[in-house]
C-alpha cells in the first residue's frame, strides 16, 4: 500500500526518493487536495447522473414488446428483503432464528459428547495411567490438562458450530447476503466508509483474518484501513460458542424454562448487533479525524437467487469451515492445556501460578464487572479465541478447589454438566454481570494472533496494527467498566 505522505492512512515514501518520485508525490497532494474540496457527494451525484443517463438511453433505444410483464420472482422477493421497512426487521428475524436454533439444537449433543469424552473416557485414561504407573505431574500434564483442554474445545464448539455453519452457508448460497450488504451500504457511506465494507464485515463473521484479507476489495487505502481497523467488530468463528454458551448459562437462566431459549437467541443477536453499531461508530470517528477523506461509491450487483444445493453446503460447512475451525482450536487447546496445567501446579511461595495471576488481575478484573480468571484465560488465548471457553472453565475449577481449601490436586477437574458448570462459575463468584460484560468484553477485545498478523501483512505498518489492536482493547475495557458501574449504581447486584 504506497500513497504520498498527505494520506494518513499509508506510510510515507523513504527520505532520498528520485525526483520522479517526489514529482508524483506532489500530483498525488494535489488530486488528494482537490479531491476533497469536490466534497462528500461527488461521486454519489456522478454515479447518478451516469445511470440516468443509460436510462434515458434505453428507453429511447430500446423497443418492448407489448405483452404483460413476466413475473420475475427475484425482484418480488427482493422489494421485500432490500425493502426500507421490511429489510432490517427481516433480516434480524432470520439471524435471531439461526441462533435460536443454534442454541436448543446444540445443548443435547454438546452435553452427549462431554459426557463421553469427560464423564467418561477421562477417568478411564486415568486409570489406564496409574496401572501403567506414570508419576501424578506426568498423567496430570497429559490427562487433566492436554486432554482436558481439548475435549472441551470439541465438546463446546462441535455442536454449535454444525449447526450454525450450514444455515450461514445457505444463507451465503442463496445470495441473501449480498442483500444484506446492500441495505447495510447507506450506512456504511453515512459513516464515511466504503459500502464494500458491509461485504468484508461478512467475511468476518466467519473468520476476522479472513475479513481483514477480503479488505482488498475496497480501492480507496483510506477506506480499506477503516474497514481493516474496525473488521475485528464481527463476531469471528471462535467468538461464537462463547457468547453461545454464557447467553444460554446466564441471560437465558433468568428467564423461564418456556422462553429461555428464545431470550438467549435474542442476547447473541443483540451483541452482534451492537457490534454492528460499533462498526458504524468507529468508522464515523476515524473518517472525520486520523482517516479524513470522501467518501467512494460503488456499484453492487446483487445475484439471482439460487435454489439451495445441499450437499454442497453440508460439504462447504461441516469440511471447510466446521472442521477447519475446530482443528485450528485443537491445535491451539492442546499446547494451552499444558500451559494451564503448569500454571496451576506449579507453585512459588505456597501458591500456584494461576492463583498469584489471578490475584493480582482480580480488582481490574473487579472494575470492568470481570474477574481475574477471565484475565488470564484471554491472555493464555491470545493465539486463537476457540480457546477461551475450556481456559476459563479450567481456572474457575482451579480458583473453586483453592478457595475450598482442596488446592489443586493433582489436576484441574470439572463436571461436564451444563447445570454444574453453571454452579462451578456461581461458586466462582460469577453473576449476571459477569455474565454481560464477559459476553461485551468477547464482542470488543483484540483480535486474535492471527488476524493481528494478517492486519500487519495487508497494512504493512506496525503503527496501524497497533492501532487496530488496542483501540478495541481499550473499548472493552470503557464499555465493561461503564456497564459495570452502572449495574452497581442502579443496585442490580
Amino acid at each position: 500500500m504506497n500513497d504520498h505522505p498527505a494520506n494518513p492512512a499509508l506510510p510515507r515514501r523513504a527520505a532520498g526518493a528520485s525526483p520522479a518520485a517526489a514529482a508524483a508525490d506532489a500530483v498525488l497532494a494535489t488530486a488528494q487536495a482537490l479531491r476533497e474540496q469536490i466534497g462528500g457527494e461527488f461521486h454519489d451525484r456522478l454515479a447518478e447522473t451516469i445511470y440516468g443517463e443509460a436510462g434515458r438511453l434505453a428507453d429511447r433505444a430500446v423497443t418492448r414488446p407489448g405483452a404483460a410483464r413476466r413475473f420475475d420472482l427475484d425482484r418480488a422477493v427482493d422489494r421485500i428483503v432490500t425493502s426500507r421497512t421490511w429489510g432490517f426487521p427481516l433480516m434480524i428475524a432470520i439471524f435471531a432464528l439461526v441462533f435460536w436454533v443454534t442454541i436448543v439444537g446444540a445443548n443435547v449433543p454438546s452435553a452427549m459428547i462431554a459426557s463421553l469424552l469427560i464423564d467418561t473416557l477421562h477417568p478411564m485414561l486415568h486409570r489406564g495411567a496409574d496401572a501403567v504407573g506414570l508419576p501424578w505431574w506426568l498423567s496430570g500434564f497429559l490427562l487433566d490438562g492436554v486432554y482436558l483442554a481439548t475435549a472441551w474445545v470439541i465438546s463446546v464448539m462441535l455442536p454449535p458450530m454444525a449447526i450454525f455453519f450450514p444455515f450461514f452457508t445457505l444463507l451465503e448460497d442463496l445470495g441473501y447476503l449480498p442483500r444484506m450488504a446492500f441495505n447495510l451500504d447507506n450506512l456504511f457511506q453515512k459513516s464515511g466508509a466504503h459500502g464494500k465494507q458491509a461485504l468484508t464485515m461478512m467475511m468476518g463473521y466467519g473468520c476476522n483474518a479472513a475479513g481483514v484479507v477480503a479488505t482488498r476489495i475496497i480501492d480507496s487505502p483510506r477506506e480499506r484501513l477503516i474497514a481493516i481497523i474496525t473488521n475485528n467488530f464481527s463476531l469471528c468463528n471462535g467468538r461464537w460458542p462463547t457468547q453461545i454458551l454464557i447467553a444460554s448459562l446466564f441471560v437465558g437462566g433468568v428467564a423461564s424454562p418456556a422462553v429461555a431459549s428464545v431470550v438467549s437467541a435474542g442476547a447473541v443477536v443483540g451483541v452482534a448487533l451492537l457490534g454492528v453499531l460499533f462498526t458504524f461508530g468507529v468508522s464515523w470517528a476515524l473518517s472525520r479525524t486520523v482517516l479524513k477523506g470522501e467518501v467512494s461509491t460503488f456499484s453492487l450487483e446483487l445475484p439471482p437467487y439460487r435454489p439451495p444445493r445441499i450437499l454442497q453446503t453440508l460439504y462447504t460447512s461441516l469440511i471447510d469451515r466446521t472442521l477447519y475451525v475446530l482443528w485450528r482450536a485443537v491445535v491451539w487447546a492442546a499446547p494451552a492445556g499444558a500451559v494451564i496445567w503448569l500454571v496451576a501446579n506449579v507453585h512459588v511461595g505456597g501458591l500456584s501460578i494461576a492463583e498469584r495471576a489471578i490475584g493480582a488481575l482480580d480488582p481490574l478484573g473487579w472494575v470492568i464487572g470481570l474477574n481475574g480468571v477471565i484475565l488470564v484465560a484471554y491472555i493464555i488465548a491470545i493465539p486463537a479465541n476457540e480457546i477461551v471457553i475450556p481456559t476459563v472453565l479450567m481456572l474457575t475449577a482451579l480458583s473453586v478447589r483453592s478457595v475450598a481449601g482442596m488446592g489443586a490436586g493433582p489436576g484441574v477437574m470439572f463436571e461436564a454438566d451444563g447445570a454444574q458448570v453453571l454452579a462451578m462459575l456461581r461458586a466462582g463468584g460469577w453473576t449476571l454481570l459477569t455474565g454481560i460484560n464477559l459476553m461485551l468484553f468477547s464482542l470488543l477485545h483484540n483480535p486474535c494472533s492471527t488476524t493481528i498478523h494478517t492486519i500487519y501483512r495487508e497494512t504493512g505498518s506496525a503503527r496501524w496494527t497497533a492501532v487496530a489492536t488496542f483501540l478495541p482493547l481499550s473499548l472493552a475495557f470503557v464499555v465493561c467498566a461503564a456497564t459495570a458501574a452502572a449495574w452497581r449504581w442502579l443496585g442490580l447486584g
